[in-house]
């Protein structure tokens, strides 16, 4: 009777053996196929880092040059000294782009935007890229007035810039006086801020006190708005451009770290139940041998 009990105590400690070493290799094979995946996601996020370090490099030259353009408008409009004009209708214009993996960049743009918008409801709202869009669609779908997109895949050019103020200001169902540039600007490799550019219309340039000691035609007035106008564009899309490849490169960056992170610990998780394994193995044959 006893003899019966220990071999039914034997059986059923085995039984209980096998099923903890099979519950063993099912989670080891999970872990094992887990670390592939995280492995594969690193080497993705590690030559996503490169490529978008290449790109802010370019990104930054080309921004220099940009932050020229730029500073011709700024200068201009400081030295005839414009002045907003009380009650103006103004035109918001959130500068995006399409493409997205780099952090919040994005988010602060539309919240920004959308903090514009609660506080002046009936503004008419211009956004260059999609990212943007989606979210500012959500809350203030009614004001959107034009979408651009196929933007921040590639160095914004100053043809793309002159192209999408020609439509803006072409497009006489769209009223304003005052243009406002929401953008990000770049402040480091690591850094960057959401600012603003005004952008005045000719009539107030031309109302300006300093701007009759400038000698021009009036044929060239509407010229000189446009130019204006897509100088500031530029400079908007081009630091835009920028500032996303910078935040593209941390994200990727912290990506891989964190990725490197998880491999480590799921490398030891797997030779923790990997030992588990062998342990138990050995157990069962030393108990096997020690049973004959």
């Amino acid at each position: 009777m006893l003899a019966r009990s220990a071999i039914t105590s034997r059986a059923a400690a085995s039984t209980l053996n096998v099923a903890g070493q099979t519950r063993n290799m099912a989670t080891l094979k999970e872990i094992q196929n887990r670390l592939k995946s995280v492995t594969n996601i690193s080497k993705i996020t590690a030559s996503m880092k490169m490529i978008a370090s290449t790109k802010t490099t370019r990104a930054q030259r080309a921004m220099t040059v940009a932050r020229n353009y730029g500073k011709v408008s700024d200068d201009f409009v400081k030295q005839a000294e414009v002045k907003p004009v009380e009650g103006a209708k103004e035109l918001l214009i959130t500068v995006s782009s399409d493409k997205g993996l780099c952090g919040g960049i994005h988010s602060w743009l539309s919240r920004s935007t959308r903090k514009y918008l609660s506080q002046h409801g009936d503004t008419p709202v211009v956004i260059l890229g999609d990212k943007a869009k989606v979210q500012v669609q959500r809350a203030y779908p009614d004001n959107i007035r034009y979408s651009f997109n196929q933007i921040g895949s590639t160095i914004p050019t100053y043809d793309e810039s002159s192209a999408i103020a020609s439509v803006i200001l072409n497009d006489k169902s769209i009223e304003f006086d005052n243009a406002k540039l929401i953008y990000n600007k770049f402040v480091s490799a690591i850094a960057f801020e959401t600012d603003s550019i005004e952008c005045y219309p000719i009539s107030q340039i031309v109302e300006a006190p300093n701007f009759k000691a400038y000698e021009y035609q009036e044929d060239i007035l509407e010229n000189l708005n446009e130019f204006l106008f897509a100088n500031n564009l530029y400079w908007a899309l081009v630091e835009g451009h920028a500032a996303e490849m910078a935040a593209k490169r941390s994200a990727m960056e912290n990506a891989t770290k964190n990725a490197g992170d998880m491999i480590n610990r799921l490398t030891l998780q797997y030779n923790r139940g990997r030992q588990a394994v062998i342990t138990n193995e050995l157990i069962d044959i030393i108990t096997g041998a020690s049973a004959l």
